[in-house]
Protein backbone atom coordinates (compact mmCIF):
# COMPACT_ATOMS: atom_id res chain seq x y z
CA UNK A 1 0.00 0.00 0.00
CA UNK A 2 1.60 3.27 -1.04
CA UNK A 3 2.07 5.80 1.22
CA UNK A 4 -0.47 8.39 -0.19
CA UNK A 5 -3.25 5.57 0.94
CA UNK A 6 -1.94 6.21 4.07
CA UNK A 7 -4.34 9.03 5.07
CA UNK A 8 -7.55 10.66 6.49
CA UNK A 9 -9.01 14.15 7.84
CA UNK A 10 -12.17 16.52 9.19
CA UNK A 11 -15.16 15.88 10.53
CA UNK A 12 -18.71 16.99 9.12
CA UNK A 13 -19.64 17.17 5.73
CA UNK A 14 -19.64 20.62 5.45
CA UNK A 15 -15.80 21.21 6.57
CA UNK A 16 -15.46 17.92 3.85
CA UNK A 17 -16.92 20.60 1.54
CA UNK A 18 -15.01 23.65 2.45
CA UNK A 19 -11.65 21.81 2.90
CA UNK A 20 -11.90 20.33 -0.91
CA UNK A 21 -13.93 23.25 -2.30
CA UNK A 22 -12.57 24.13 -5.99
CA UNK A 23 -9.24 24.91 -5.23
CA UNK A 24 -7.83 21.96 -6.01
CA UNK A 25 -7.29 20.27 -9.50
CA UNK A 26 -5.27 17.85 -10.92
CA UNK A 27 -1.66 19.00 -11.62
CA UNK A 28 -0.10 18.50 -15.00
CA UNK A 29 2.88 15.71 -14.59
CA UNK A 30 6.47 17.16 -15.69
CA UNK A 31 7.77 15.56 -18.81
CA UNK A 32 10.81 13.88 -17.94
CA UNK A 33 13.26 10.89 -18.95
CA UNK A 34 10.93 8.30 -18.05
CA UNK A 35 14.12 5.71 -16.23
CA UNK A 36 15.42 8.58 -14.62
CA UNK A 37 11.86 9.70 -13.41
CA UNK A 38 10.89 6.46 -12.30
CA UNK A 39 14.49 5.40 -10.26
CA UNK A 40 13.86 9.34 -8.38
CA UNK A 41 10.61 8.27 -7.68
CA UNK A 42 11.67 5.18 -5.92
CA UNK A 43 14.11 6.97 -4.25
CA UNK A 44 11.40 9.15 -3.04
CA UNK A 45 9.10 6.63 -1.85
CA UNK A 46 12.04 5.58 0.55
CA UNK A 47 12.29 9.15 2.33
CA UNK A 48 10.00 9.52 5.65
CA UNK A 49 8.25 12.70 5.61
CA UNK A 50 8.04 12.57 9.12
CA UNK A 51 9.71 11.55 11.94
CA UNK A 52 6.09 10.27 13.30
CA UNK A 53 5.04 7.15 11.52
CA UNK A 54 2.50 7.64 8.60
CA UNK A 55 -1.27 5.47 9.92
CA UNK A 56 -2.47 2.77 7.33
CA UNK A 57 -5.49 3.50 5.48
CA UNK A 58 -7.44 0.67 7.33
CA UNK A 59 -6.63 2.30 10.65
CA UNK A 60 -8.17 6.02 10.08
CA UNK A 61 -11.30 7.13 11.04
CA UNK A 62 -13.94 7.28 8.00
CA UNK A 63 -14.19 11.16 8.13
CA UNK A 64 -10.83 11.19 8.08
CA UNK A 65 -10.22 8.95 5.35
CA UNK A 66 -13.16 10.53 3.39
CA UNK A 67 -11.59 14.03 3.23
CA UNK A 68 -8.01 12.23 2.16
CA UNK A 69 -9.12 10.84 -0.70
CA UNK A 70 -11.24 13.59 -1.67
CA UNK A 71 -8.04 16.31 -1.24
CA UNK A 72 -6.05 13.31 -3.28
CA UNK A 73 -8.44 12.99 -5.88
CA UNK A 74 -9.06 16.72 -6.94
CA UNK A 75 -5.06 17.89 -6.83
CA UNK A 76 -3.74 14.34 -8.15
CA UNK A 77 -1.50 14.26 -4.39
CA UNK A 78 -2.46 14.40 -0.31
CA UNK A 79 -0.15 17.26 0.76
CA UNK A 80 1.71 16.03 3.74
CA UNK A 81 0.70 17.60 6.36
CA UNK A 82 -2.81 15.48 6.11
CA UNK A 83 -0.80 12.42 6.19
CA UNK A 84 1.65 13.47 9.51
CA UNK A 85 -1.46 14.88 11.31
CA UNK A 86 -3.64 11.81 10.88
CA UNK A 87 -1.20 10.31 13.72
CA UNK A 88 -3.69 12.13 16.15
CA UNK A 89 -6.94 12.36 14.98
CA UNK A 90 -8.26 14.67 17.60
CA UNK A 91 -5.77 17.00 16.87
CA UNK A 92 -6.35 16.62 13.35
CA UNK A 93 -9.92 17.29 13.34
CA UNK A 94 -8.80 20.15 15.66
CA UNK A 95 -6.28 22.01 13.22
CA UNK A 96 -8.40 22.10 10.19
CA UNK A 97 -11.56 23.03 11.92
CA UNK A 98 -9.55 26.14 13.07
CA UNK A 99 -7.77 26.44 9.44
CA UNK A 100 -11.07 26.63 8.12
CA UNK A 101 -12.80 29.51 10.11
CA UNK A 102 -9.37 31.53 9.58
CA UNK A 103 -8.75 30.50 5.87
CA UNK A 104 -11.83 30.18 4.67
CA UNK A 105 -14.16 32.85 6.10
CA UNK A 106 -15.82 35.38 3.27
CA UNK A 107 -15.74 38.65 5.37
CA UNK A 108 -13.06 40.98 6.45
CA UNK A 109 -10.74 43.15 3.82
CA UNK A 110 -8.28 40.41 3.71
CA UNK A 111 -8.06 38.49 0.65
CA UNK A 112 -6.98 34.67 0.26
CA UNK A 113 -3.48 36.15 -1.36
CA UNK A 114 -3.23 38.86 1.35
CA UNK A 115 -3.91 35.46 3.92
CA UNK A 116 -1.12 33.45 2.00
CA UNK A 117 1.16 36.08 2.22
CA UNK A 118 1.25 36.31 5.83
CA UNK A 119 1.95 32.92 6.41
CA UNK A 120 4.39 32.78 3.85
CA UNK A 121 6.58 35.57 5.80
CA UNK A 122 5.56 34.50 9.12
CA UNK A 123 6.96 31.34 8.64
CA UNK A 124 10.17 32.40 6.36
CA UNK A 125 11.17 34.55 10.18
CA UNK A 126 10.19 31.47 11.80
CA UNK A 127 12.74 29.24 9.66
CA UNK A 128 9.81 26.79 8.41
CA UNK A 129 10.89 25.38 5.13
CA UNK A 130 7.52 23.07 4.73
CA UNK A 131 5.25 26.30 5.12
CA UNK A 132 7.82 27.96 3.53
CA UNK A 133 7.27 26.23 0.27
CA UNK A 134 3.73 25.20 0.40
CA UNK A 135 2.28 28.63 1.55
CA UNK A 136 4.90 30.49 -1.44
CA UNK A 137 3.22 28.35 -4.07
CA UNK A 138 -0.56 28.86 -2.57
CA UNK A 139 0.71 32.50 -3.05
CA UNK A 140 2.08 32.66 -6.34
CA UNK A 141 -1.72 31.20 -7.39
CA UNK A 142 -3.83 33.45 -6.06
CA UNK A 143 -1.37 36.80 -6.40
CA UNK A 144 -0.59 35.36 -10.11
CA UNK A 145 2.55 36.81 -9.87
CA UNK A 146 5.11 34.16 -9.48
CA UNK A 147 8.23 36.80 -9.51
CA UNK A 148 6.40 39.02 -6.75
CA UNK A 149 6.46 35.38 -4.62
CA UNK A 150 9.55 34.77 -5.27
CA UNK A 151 10.77 38.56 -4.38
CA UNK A 152 8.99 37.88 -1.22
CA UNK A 153 10.33 35.07 -0.25
CA UNK A 154 14.35 36.42 -0.73
CA UNK A 155 13.34 39.77 0.53
CA UNK A 156 10.19 41.13 1.25
CA UNK A 157 10.93 44.81 2.34
CA UNK A 158 12.38 45.35 -0.59
CA UNK A 159 10.06 43.31 -2.81
CA UNK A 160 7.51 45.48 -5.01
CA UNK A 161 4.90 44.46 -2.61
CA UNK A 162 2.83 47.63 -2.08
CA UNK A 163 2.83 49.75 1.09
CA UNK A 164 -0.98 48.25 2.64
CA UNK A 165 0.81 44.29 2.03
CA UNK A 166 4.05 45.84 4.16
CA UNK A 167 1.78 47.21 6.84
CA UNK A 168 -0.15 44.43 7.31
CA UNK A 169 3.02 42.21 7.38
CA UNK A 170 4.37 44.33 9.83
CA UNK A 171 2.20 43.62 12.38
CA UNK A 172 2.10 40.16 11.34
CA UNK A 173 5.14 39.45 12.46
CA UNK A 174 5.01 41.14 15.71
CA UNK A 175 2.29 38.49 16.39
CA UNK A 176 3.94 35.78 15.37
CA UNK A 177 7.30 37.12 17.65
CA UNK A 178 5.40 37.75 20.38
CA UNK A 179 6.27 41.71 20.72
CA UNK A 180 4.60 44.10 22.53
CA UNK A 181 1.61 44.97 20.98
CA UNK A 182 0.60 48.91 21.62
CA UNK A 183 -2.27 51.42 20.28
CA UNK A 184 0.84 52.33 17.82
CA UNK A 185 0.56 48.91 15.83
CA UNK A 186 -3.22 49.83 14.68
CA UNK A 187 -2.88 53.21 13.98
CA UNK A 188 -0.34 52.16 11.47
CA UNK A 189 -2.77 49.66 10.09
CA UNK A 190 -5.31 52.15 10.08
CA UNK A 191 -3.25 54.11 7.95
CA UNK A 192 -3.93 51.56 5.16
CA UNK A 193 -7.44 50.74 5.41
CA UNK A 194 -7.81 48.14 7.80
CA UNK A 195 -10.37 48.30 11.18
CA UNK A 196 -9.67 45.94 14.53
CA UNK A 197 -11.38 43.58 12.92
CA UNK A 198 -8.71 43.20 10.21
CA UNK A 199 -6.75 43.13 12.81
CA UNK A 200 -7.81 40.38 14.35
CA UNK A 201 -7.74 38.09 11.26
CA UNK A 202 -4.05 39.03 10.59
CA UNK A 203 -3.62 38.17 14.60
CA UNK A 204 -5.30 34.74 14.47
CA UNK A 205 -3.42 33.45 11.15
CA UNK A 206 -0.24 34.58 11.93
CA UNK A 207 -0.68 32.84 15.56
CA UNK A 208 -1.70 29.81 14.26
CA UNK A 209 0.99 29.44 11.92
CA UNK A 210 3.42 30.45 15.01
CA UNK A 211 2.08 27.17 16.55
CA UNK A 212 1.76 25.21 12.92
CA UNK A 213 5.48 26.05 12.15
CA UNK A 214 6.49 24.93 15.68
CA UNK A 215 4.65 21.58 15.13
CA UNK A 216 6.16 20.99 11.69
CA UNK A 217 9.61 21.70 12.79
CA UNK A 218 9.10 19.07 15.64
CA UNK A 219 7.62 16.39 13.53
CA UNK A 220 10.49 17.24 10.49
CA UNK A 221 7.98 18.26 8.00
CA UNK A 222 8.91 17.28 4.35
CA UNK A 223 6.85 19.29 1.65
CA UNK A 224 5.57 17.72 -1.32
CA UNK A 225 7.73 18.03 -4.40
CA UNK A 226 4.45 18.90 -6.43
CA UNK A 227 4.53 22.42 -4.86
CA UNK A 228 7.55 23.72 -5.78
CA UNK A 229 6.53 24.15 -9.58
CA UNK A 230 2.13 25.39 -8.74
CA UNK A 231 1.55 28.64 -9.87
CA UNK A 232 4.75 29.20 -11.92
CA UNK A 233 3.10 28.37 -15.39
CA UNK A 234 -0.16 28.93 -17.00
CA UNK A 235 -1.15 25.06 -16.48
CA UNK A 236 -2.36 25.47 -13.17
CA UNK A 237 -4.44 28.71 -13.77
CA UNK A 238 -7.74 26.60 -13.08
CA UNK A 239 -7.46 25.61 -9.62
CA UNK A 240 -7.96 29.37 -8.59
CA UNK A 241 -11.40 30.40 -7.17
CA UNK A 242 -13.30 29.81 -4.30
CA UNK A 243 -10.24 28.38 -2.67
CA UNK A 244 -9.94 26.23 0.50
CA UNK A 245 -6.00 24.76 0.23
CA UNK A 246 -5.46 22.49 3.59
CA UNK A 247 -1.92 23.60 4.78
CA UNK A 248 -1.01 25.17 4.61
Amino acid sequence: MSVLCRLGVVQPASLLRLVTNKFWKKLPLVTLNLRLYESQQQEEKCKPISRYPIPYKKDLPFDILELMEEIEKKTGFLPNVFKVLSHRPLEFRAFFAYYNVICNKKTGQLSRADKELIILVTSLANRCSYSVVVHSALYRVFSKNPVLSDQVCINWRKSDLPAREKAMLEFALAISQADDITDDHFKKLEVHGFNQEDAWDIAAISAFYAMSNRLAHFVNLVPNKEFYLMGRTNDVKDIRSEPAAPEI
